[in-house]
C-alpha cells in the first residue's frame, strides 16, 4: 500500500490520524484534541453518572448488602462504570463473579461472617450481562443490622488498580513471548480483544534502530483470548503482511511522535486497510468494532533522532463503548512500562544467543573414520540465565589420537559461560600442543587460579574456582585411551562384551582449589578394542533429589549398556538424556557426550620398536620403504617419506635415547610419521648461518610435510610429522 495520498481521497495515514481526534491525548494530559466544538459536543454526549476528579480517574464507589446465605439484600450500582453489573435482590453474590473465581471469594465472605474481620481492598473482578468484565476494589465488611450479613464495597477506580497489578505482573519474565502475553491479558481490562505485535528484531535480540516504515516488519506475539478465529486471522506466531506492518506503525508515528491512536468503527478501519485481504487479517471477526493502537516504545540510543517503536498494541471492543481520554492514557502508562521490559528481554534474547552460539560452538562436530561422537546438550531454562558452564568437546590430536573433553563450570548465565570457554579453549590448544591430559590440568588449574575474579563471579552467579574437567585421548592404533580427572564425575567406558565400568580416578577436589591439598592429577591408562563405547556427562543428567548420585550413575550406566554396536549414536543419546534428564524445568544444564571407538585397522599401521644405534636410520627406512610399496604411494611421496623417517629416526639416535620406536599411519592419501624416544630435549625449528651444518634436517621435514610438531609421553617425547602420500594421478588406489 502506498502511503502517499491522493487528489481525490485521504491517504490511510491520514484517516488514522483524524479518527477520532476528540479521544487522543496531547502533551501527556487528560486534555482532548480537536476543534473546540467537538469537544463541547463530545463532554455533553457523556452520561451523567460518568463522575470525574481532577485527575481524570474514576472514583464510583458501590456498595451491595448479603445476608448469612450470601445472597443479595440490597445494592447500589447504579453509577455507569457498573452498567452491565446485574445485581438483582434475592440472587446469589456468586452470580456476580467470574466462575473461576467463585471458589475463592465465596471463602472470604464466610472467614468475615465468622470471624467478624474486614477484609479490605483486593483487587477483584465481576462479570457483566454482555459477558466482559470489570476490575473493582472489593471490601468486605460485616454488617452492623441484627441480620448479622455482610457490605460489600465496590471501588469502580478500576482501571488504575488494574494498571498498577498489571505493570507489577508483567515484568517478572525475561521471555519475550511469556512478556507479551501478559501484557495482552492486562489489556482485556480495556477490550473485548487484545493483541501484540512486535518487531522482528525484538524477537532475533538484534539492535533495534529507527526504520522507515517501508522496512517495518511486525510478528504477533500474543492474542488474547485463546479461542477459535475466523480463517486467515493473524494468530501468534504469524507475521503480519507488510503493508500492515506499515499501516500500524504509521498510524502510531504521526507527526514522529509514537502515541495512541483510535479507528472509531468498522467502516472507518475497512476505509483504512482498503484491501479485504488486510481486514481478514487484522480485525477479530464480522461485527462492528472499534480499535485503540498504542506503540511499544523505548528511548533510543544516544545520538538517535528520537525514540524507537518495538511494537503495537491494538485494543478492540464494541464501538458504542468509545474510549475515553483517561483510558487512553492508562493504556499508554501500561504499554510504556511494558515497553522496557520487552527491551530488557530482547536484550536477554541477544545475550541467549550468543552465550548458546558460544556453547554449541563448543560441543563435538562430526567424528573420524576411527571415532564416532554423539552429545547432547540442554540448558536449564530457555532464557540466558539458564545457559551455564558445561560442556562436552572432541577433537583429532596429531598422530591420529583423539581427544574427549567434558566440564563444568559452577553457576548459570553468561559469566558462566565465558569461563566455561576459556576454559575449552586452553584445553584444546594445550592438547593440540602435545601436553598429555594430566599436564593440561595442570594448567587449566592454574589459570582457574590467577584469572578467576572470586567476588565479581559469585555476585554474578558463577564462578571458575571447584570447576570440574575430564580429559581423555583416545589412541585408535594402540587401542587405548589415556585420562585425568579434576573433580568430575567418572566416566563409563562399555567393553564390546557389553561389560561397563565405571573409570573412577584418584579424588580431586577440582580446579583452582587452593584451599586443599595439592595433589597431582592422577593419570590413568585403559583398554578400549575396537567397538568401546566411552560416556562423559555431567551432573544434571544423574543428580536427582530423591536418590544419590551413585544410582544416578548406576541408571547411566545401566542406560549405556544397552546400546548396540549398530544403534544411530545420535537418536540413541537423545534417547538416554530423555529417559534420564528429570522431567520438568531443569535443576542444572544436562550434557551427554558418547563415543564409540572403531580403531585403525592393523593393514593400515606398523610399528617398530629399534635400538639406537648408527645404523637405525638406514634399518628403519628399509621396513618403511616395503611399507609404502605396499600402501602403493607415489614415487615422488615414497622419497620424501622415507627422507622424512630418516631426519626423524636420525635426531632420535642423536639426541635422545633408546629405545627409538617408529610408527606409520595412513589415513586414506595421508601418512602419519612418529618417531618417539625416552629424552625430553623438544626439536626447534630455527634459522641459521648458510656455512652451519646442524638444523637443518627440521628445516627438510618442515619443508616436505604438510604439518609436523612433539608431543610428550610418560616415558619421553614423539616427533611427528604428516605428508600427502596420494600416487601422482591423485589417485588412491585401495591397499590389499
Amino acid at each position: 500500500m502506498d502511503p502517499t495520498p491522493s487528489s481525490s481521497s485521504p491517504s490511510p495515514f491520514d484517516m488514522v490520524s483524524g479518527a477520532l481526534s476528540d479521544y487522543i491525548p496531547r502533551g501527556g494530559t487528560a486534555q482532548a484534541t480537536g476543534p473546540a466544538a467537538a469537544r463541547s459536543e463530545s463532554r455533553a454526549r457523556r452520561p451523567a453518572g460518568d463522575r470525574r476528579e481532577a485527575g481524570g480517574q474514576e472514583q464510583i464507589l458501590g456498595v451491595v448488602t448479603l445476608d448469612a446465605d450470601l445472597r443479595i439484600t440490597s445494592c447500589n450500582l447504579d453509577a455507569a462504570p457498573f452498567a452491565g453489573v446485574r445485581a438483582t435482590p434475592g440472587a446469589a453474590f456468586a452470580e456476580l463473579l467470574p466462575p473461576g473465581d467463585v471458589p475463592t471469594v465465596t471463602q472470604r465472605l464466610r472467614n468475615v461472617l465468622e470471624t467478624r474481620e474486614a477484609h479490605v481492598a483486593r483487587v477483584q473482578r465481576l462479570q457483566r450481562d454482555d459477558g466482559t468484565e470489570l476490575v473493582v476494589s472489593m471490601s468486605i465488611l460485616p454488617a452492623t443490622a441484627p441480620s448479622g450479613g455482610l457490605t460489600v464495597s465496590l471501588i469502580a477506580m478500576a482501571k488504575r488498580l488494574h494498571l498498577y497489578a498489571s505493570a507489577a505482573a508483567i515484568g517478572t519474565s525475561l521471555d519475550i513471548g511469556e512478556t507479551a502475553q501478559s501484557l495482552a491479558q492486562s489489556l482485556l481490562a480495556w477490550g473485548d480483544v487484545a493483541a501484540v505485535d512486535l518487531d522482528f528484531a525484538v524477537w532475533t535480540g538484534e539492535a533495534v534502530t529507527e526504520q522507515t516504515h517501508e522496512r517495518i516488519r511486525l510478528r504477533r506475539a500474543a492474542l488474547v483470548p485463546d479461542r477459535a478465529w475466523p480463517e486467515g486471522y493473524l494468530t501468534c506466531g504469524d507475521n503480519l503482511p507488510r503493508e500492515a506492518s506499515r499501516l500500524l506503525v504509521g498510524a502510531v508515528t504521526r507527526d514522529d511522535m509514537p502515541r495512541a491512536t483510535v479507528i472509531p468503527d468498522r467502516d472507518a478501519i475497512e476505509r483504512v486497510l482498503s484491501d479485504p485481504r488486510l481486514v481478514r487479517a487484522l480485525v477479530p471477526g464480522n461485527l462492528p468494532a472499534t480499535v485503540a493502537c498504542v506503540p511499544l516504545v523505548v528511548e533510543g540510543p544516544e545520538g538517535a533522532p528520537g525514540p524507537i517503536v518495538l511494537g503495537v498494541t491494538e485494543v478492540w471492543r464494541r464501538p458504542e463503548r468509545p474510549f475515553r481520554d483517561s483510558e487512553l492514557l492508562d493504556l499508554q502508562e501500561l504499554v510504556a512500562k511494558t515497553a522496557r521490559h520487552v527491551d530488557l528481554a530482547r536484550q536477554h534474547q541477544r545475550e541467549h544467543a550468543q552465550v548458546l552460539a558460544l556453547q554449541r560452538r563448543l560441543l563435538p562436530r562430526a567424528g573420524s573414520d576411527t571415532i564416532e561422537v554423539a552429545s547432547v546438550y540442554l540448558p536449564t531454562t530457555p532464557d540466558s540465565a539458564g545457559v551455564g558452564g558445561d560442556w562436552v568437546n572432541s577433537f583429532p590430536l596429531p598422530g591420529d589420537r583423539t581427544a574427549l573433553v567434558v566440564g563444568d563450570v559452577v553457576g548459570h548465565g553468561l559469566g558462566a559461560a565465558a569461563a566455561m570457554g576459556q576454559l575449552s579453549m586452553e584445553a584444546r590448544a594445550l592438547l593440540s600442543a602435545g601436553l598429555g591430559p594430566g599436564e593440561v590440568l595442570e594448567r587449566l588449574d592454574e589459570t582457574v587460579t590467577l584469572l578467576d575474579d572470586t567476588d565479581a563471579g559469585l555476585a554474578a552467579g558463577y564462578s571458575a574456582l571447584g570447576s570440574t574437567c575430564c580429559i581423555a585421548v583416545y589412541d585408535p592404533v594402540d587401542h587405548r585411551v589415556v585420562m585425568s580427572n579434576a573433580g568430575h564425575l567418572p566416566p563409563i567406558l562399555v567393553h564390546p562384551d557389553g561389560s561397563a565400568t565405571t573409570v573412577a580416578a584418584q579424588p580431586h577436589p577440582g580446579l583452582g582449589a587452593e584451599f586443599a591439598v595439592r595433589e597431582p592429577f592422577d593419570v590413568q591408562e585403559y583398554a578400549a578394542p575396537p567397538g568401546s563405547l566411552l560416556a562423559l556427562y555431567t551432573d544434571g543428567l544423574v543428580e536427582d533429589p530423591a536418590a544419590s548420585i551413585d544410582d544416578g550413575i548406576a541408571r547411566l550406566r545401566h542406560e549405556v549398556r544397552r546400546i548396540h554396536p549398530w544403534d544411530d549414536l545420535q537418536q540413541t543419546a537423545r534417547r538416554v538424556v530423555a529417559d534420564l534428564a528429570p522431567q520438568g524445568r531443569l535443576r542444572d544444564d544436562v550434557t551427554l557426550l558418547l563415543a564409540r571407538m572403531t580403531g585403525r585397522r592393523n593393514r593400515d599401521t606398523a610399528t617398530w620398536h629399534l635400538p639406537a644405534r648408527d645404523d637405525t636410520a638406514a634399518r628403519a627406512r628399509t621396513l618403511a620403504s616395503a611399507l609404502l610399496r605396499q600402501w602403493h604411494a607415489g614415487d615422488q611421496a615414497h622419497d620424501s617419506a622415507l627422507l622424512v623417517i630418516s631426519e626423524l629416526v636420525t635426531n632420535a639416535v642423536l639426541f635422545g635415547a633408546e629405545p627409538v620406536t617408529v610408527r606409520l599411519v595412513k589415513a586414506g592419501g595421508r601418512l602419519t610419521c612418529e618417531v618417539g624416544d625416552t629424552g625430553n630435549g623438544r626439536p626447534r625449528l630455527h634459522r641459521g648461518d648458510v656455512l652451519d651444518d646442524s638444523g637443518r634436517g627440521l628445516h627438510v621435514i618442515h619443508k616436505l610435510t604438510t604439518r609436523w610438531g612433539v608431543r610428550w609421553t610418560s616415558t619421553g617425547k614423539a616427533v611427528w610429522a604428516e605428508l600427502d602420500v596420494r600416487p601422482a594421478d591423485g589417485g588412491d588406489r585401495p591397499s590389499r
